[in-house]
């Protein structure tokens, strides 16, 4: 098993030059921005204006407060075969090209690609991972800038603040079959084996960033799919980024991708090859500098 993963292995990630045309935004250049939303988004077009209606009324709102706040929200359609592009471009009409940008891949990535995509056209001084079926209220934004703000003094200006389920999870095991329990409490217990012990819950989409963090984590990063967010919390502990976990509030939203069975599967070996690889040398932890 370690032969495999480690020769199946890419031997560097994706280099961010790849989605940087001409004089697009880029992660490694100065923060222009206070705060970046990126919105990974396959086959949303049904689910992503109820989670851009709210965040963008958030939004709006906090910079009539506070005129010195600026945002983005970074829509990224991971190759839909729907109408999630077309949906994304009438917000970016709405509020303008500036507050709301669109970034469409030719073809399906996976979330974590998306989600890299997203990251390295951003512009914010912080950047926020958030789903495209809005599960997690949006004003939830301030739980995890409070946990963020409570790791001070942040290391090298690293440091991540994760939303997270686990204060919900008696309430979901009442309502989940005993299958889709069994194989949420195997999941855990890899997770927690092999790649991530600090954090209960490493899947909640309600990331929070600062931007150093996330070009070191986020440049390192290999997995695209389900299980890159153990992935980027294991890079940050092998890095000594500090990570809070902040219990947000959480509603599941009926469409989910994720098939229960195969994608556990999935994420399973996932985990494994995390461990394996990093464990082996195939992938090895780089430093990043900014421009």
């Amino acid at each position: 098993i370690c032969a495999i993963a480690h020769v199946t292995a890419k031997t560097m990630p994706h280099d961010d030059a790849e989605y940087r045309k001409g004089s697009a935004p880029n992660i490694r250049d100065p923060a222009t921005r206070e705060l970046s939303v990126v919105v990974p988004s396959y086959n949303e077009e049904n689910r992503l204006p109820l989670m851009m209606d709210e965040a963008l009324d958030y939004l709006e709102k906090r910079q009539k407060q506070d005129p010195s706040f600026t945002y983005e929200v970074i829509v990224v359609n991971d190759g839909s075969k729907d109408q999630t592009a077309k949906v994304a471009k009438e917000y970016s009409k709405k509020y303008g090209s500036d507050k709301v940008r669109v970034i469409s891949l030719e073809k399906n990535r996976g979330k974590g690609g998306a989600v890299r995509t997203g990251v390295f056209s951003s512009r914010g001084q912080k950047i926020l991972m958030a789903d495209a079926d809005g599960a997690t209220k949006f004003e939830d934004i301030e739980k995890v800038e409070e946990g963020l703000k409570n790791l001070r003094p942040w290391p090298n200006g690293m440091a991540i603040s994760c939303g997270s389920r686990a204060h919900l999870e008696k309430d979901s095991i009442a309502k989940r079959s005993y299958f889709r329990t069994l194989l949420m409490y195997g999941f855990h217990f890899l997770v927690w084996f092999l790649c991530v012990k600090e954090i209960r819950d490493t899947q909640c989409g309600f990331k929070l960033l600062t931007r150093e963090a996330a070009l070191q984590t986020f440049s390192n990063l290999h997995i695209e799919r389900w299980a890159f967010d153990v992935e980027l919390l294991y890079i940050a502990q092998r890095m000594k980024i500090p990570i809070a976990e902040v219990a947000v509030n959480w509603t599941e939203i009926e469409g989910s991708k994720l098939v229960p069975f195969w994608s556990w599967l999935q994420m399973g070996r996932d985990l494994l090859f995390i461990r394996l690889r990093y464990m082996t040398g195939a992938w090895k932890l780089e430093a990043k500098k900014c421009n």
